[in-house]
């Protein structure tokens, strides 16, 4: 499996700012921020599976887009996956003919462009030999983070969370564990809105990651822009034994 890493940052403002979206070798996204519109038409045409954390807009906000543009380009319905909470969200409020048109019924109800697929925390959906499977988060709307398991080594990561001892049970048993790419998008002057909000700030991951049982590479994403360079260097001073870099746009994994 190959994860290439589109979009990281907690918003924009700049050339290199792109909000969270991650193609998983050339036909599964993991969220689709700003970081998708990047991809050609031609990259677009080929997803056939989109996997949603939860419904902030910067984690889906080029899904309505991507489907207006490529939809009739395709000879199948691109499949959105998330829990019930989270399709019904995208339904009421995103493909509701008011702020975007339902295309889960055109062209035609019985060719659509789009097809709702309803996932369950801790049930694996299975595409070719990968394995991605819904991991328990608590943040202010419902939410997932997502294991990416190859068979050999896996992938996990949080989306948006705040303290979850759920997520780390979980994240703990995964055995082939390789990588976790964990949120921190506040830096600690700003731990209040940070706990509102239902983000880390280096000061609350460092507590979380004292749950944390493997020894393997870490990776920050969802950086406020404005506070990476503090943010980073607080995360430094704050994690202690654990090293941690800093997801970057256009960043691979091989796992």
């Amino acid at each position: 499996m190959k994860l290439r890493i589109l979009g990281c940052s907690g918003g924009i403002g700049g050339r290199h700012l792109r909000t969270t979206s991650m193609l998983l070798d050339h036909d599964i996204l993991i969220d689709a921020g700003t970081g998708v519109t990047d991809l050609s038409m031609a990259e677009l045409s080929m997803i056939d599976h989109v996997f949603i954390t939860h419904t902030h807009l910067d984690h889906i906000a080029a899904l309505p887009l991507m489907l207006d543009t490529v939809g009739d380009r395709r000879p199948r319905p691109l499949v959105v996956y998330g829990t019930e909470a989270v399709i019904t969200i995208l339904r009421n409020h995103i493909f509701n003919w008011a702020i975007w048109p339902d295309f889960s019924e055109i062209p035609t109800p019985d060719r659509p462009f789009l097809r709702f697929q309803t996932i369950e925390v801790g049930r694996p959906v299975h595409l070719c030999g990968r394995w991605i499977t819904a991991l328990p988060v608590e943040h202010t709307v419902p939410a997932v983070g997502y294991r990416l398991d190859s068979g050999v080594h896996s992938l996990a990561f949080s989306g948006d969370t705040g303290a979850c001892d759920a997520f780390w049970k979980a994240v703990n048993h995964i055995e082939n564990l390789k990588y976790l790419i964990v949120e921190c998008a506040f830096s600690n002057r700003e731990e209040r809105l940070a706990a509102a909000s239902r983000h880390f700030c280096p000061k609350t991951l460092a507590a979380e990651l004292l749950k944390f049982e493997h020894d393997c590479e870490i990776f920050i994403t969802h950086l406020k822009p404005g506070q990476i360079e503090l943010t980073m260097e607080e995360i430094e001073d704050c994690l202690g034994d654990f090293k941690a870099g800093m997801l970057q746009n256009n960043q691979v994994f091989e796992f």
